[in-house]
């Protein structure tokens, strides 16, 4: 039986008793209906106001009765709403703490400001491949929203330290900055790098006027949420065939084939041969689109002859399976 359902009985229970004793003193003592309901309201009650008129024998008996069945029934249901409220507190401190610890235990994890649109979208996306994301939301409104997806999350100003501290900013392998205001995201940014100068800062621009300042701020990448969807239907445009391409390969709805990236340790069985000498495509059917040096140098369409480096990353394009194999050979997680 559902919330709603139970309410619903209940309130028909208690309806139930006013009516059965307005009707027992109007049978039993001859009141009329006025005066039978204002004794059965003091009496359900228990507020001890002098009777209407004097009782009979009959009337004092149906008074004990009624008190019993009544006063007996209305004083469970004050102790059922009760509990149900201190269980209720309970259960949502113990989820809170319990969640809190979670949060504390976590490493490499991403932290997303905001859970807007845009924020729910990327936490929906990267949740696919780990739950390790903590969602910093200032609006208390979308706390069930959360929990209902199932985001391990904290309800605060992204912009305080002390927020961001409990998010586990320090031990975070990135940050999200997706406010309402680009003012608020300038100072969320320098607020994060402070924290944490190692971190991947990648922030949310509404004007292209404050790209720069971003940059300056500390984040590593920034996007405006209105040129990359111009740019997007612009290639849909002037080059479907190679946008249906990309948008396949960039989701993750088909098992046919996938775009990744895969890091190369230190200690990788890769690292130093050359890419004909890897295996990479004869084990993995996999191809080699570009390769990322450590230095940022991007190589597209390396040589058989392109040797891997400690460090570098490979773009690599295959099947589902094909890939999840690869990054684990590479010891990627």
């Amino acid at each position: 039986m559902d919330k709603t359902s139970k309410i619903v009985i209940t309130v028909f229970i208690a309806v139930l008793f006013f009516c059965m004793g307005t009707a027992g003193y109007m049978a039993v003592e001859g009141w009329g209906v006025l005066d039978s309901a204002y004794m059965t309201a003091i009496t359900l009650s228990t507020v001890g106001f002098l009777e209407v008129h004097d009782l009979s024998n009959g009337g004092r008996l149906f008074t004990i009765f009624l008190i019993f069945t009544g006063v007996g029934y209305f004083l469970y249901l004050g102790s059922v709403f009760i509990t149900s409220v201190v269980d209720g507190e309970i259960k949502s401190m113990l989820g809170r703490q319990r969640l809190n610890s979670k949060i504390k235990k976590m490493k490499n994890h991403y932290i997303v400001c905001g859970y807007g649109r845009i924020g729910r979208i990327l936490c929906n996306f990267v949740a696919e491949e780990t739950i390790d994301i903590v969602v910093v939301e200032q609006n208390e409104e979308l706390k069930d929203l959360l929990e209902k997806d199932k985001i391990h999350y904290i309800i605060g100003d992204a912009g305080n330290e002390e927020i961001l501290e409990k998010a586990g900013i320090k031990q975070a392998k990135a940050l999200v900055a997706l406010l309402g205001t680009d003012a608020a995201n300038v100072f969320l940014v320098l607020t994060a790098r402070q924290l944490n100068p190692d971190i991947y800062i990648m922030a949310r621009a509404i004007s292209t006027m404050v790209i720069k300042k971003l940059y300056v701020a500390g984040a590593n990448q920034v996007e405006c949420p209105y040129d990359t969807g111009g740019i997007s239907m612009g290639l849909k445009l002037l080059r479907p065939t190679v946008s249906n391409f990309l948008n396949t390969a960039l989701s993750r709805e088909s098992d046919a084939i996938q775009l990744e990236e895969a890091f190369v340790p230190e200690t990788s069985n890769y690292a130093g041969k050359q890419l004909k000498d890897s295996g990479i495509r004869q084990d993995y059917n996999l191809i080699i689109i570009a390769l990322k040096e450590k230095s940022g140098h991007m190589v597209f369409a390396p040589s058989f002859e392109t040797i891997i480096h400690p460090w570098d990353t490979l773009i690599v394009m295959g099947k589902t399976e094909d890939l999840k194999a690869f990054r684990r050979a590479l010891g990627n997680v």
